[in-house]
């Protein structure tokens, strides 16, 4: 089965920087809208943000908006999440997702079904 590689976690402190990666050699992401999804112990898994198949379309939630920021690039296979001024309640496991459609990107986990392993996000003084 697919599956996307995350990277680009680590340990960080609260107002600094991280951009995670997701990317994969198994499947062509031109035909699949992205989505970044976080799950911090104790708490249900909550979608990010996403991304359409041209990257025409983003979505932040809103909680998040102009701290974090979605991109992509199919010619490399893929899509990264800059995450600024990150605080401690950011730290969880972030995950990307595929979902195969061409317009727009899903909000609900359901719709997505190519998931990566996830990579450690932790903000900590």
């Amino acid at each position: 089965q697919a599956q996307l590689v995350e990277s680009g976690g680590g340990l960080v402190t609260p107002g600094g920087s991280l951009t995670l990666s997701c990317a994969t050699s198994e499947l062509s992401l031109v035909y699949y809208a992205v989505g970044w999804f976080r799950q911090a112990p104790g708490k249900e898994r909550e979608r990010v943000s996403c991304i359409s198949a041209a990257g025409g379309y983003t979505n932040v939630i809103d909680s998040l908006k102009g701290r974090f920021t979605i991109s992509r690039d199919n010619e490399k296979n893929t899509v990264w999440l800059q995450m600024n001024n990150l605080m401690p309640e950011d730290s969880a496991i972030y995950y990307c997702a595929a979902e195969r459609r061409t317009v727009s990107c899903s909000g609900g986990l359901s719709q997505y079904t190519v998931w990566g392993q996830g990579t450690q996000v932790t903000v900590s003084s």
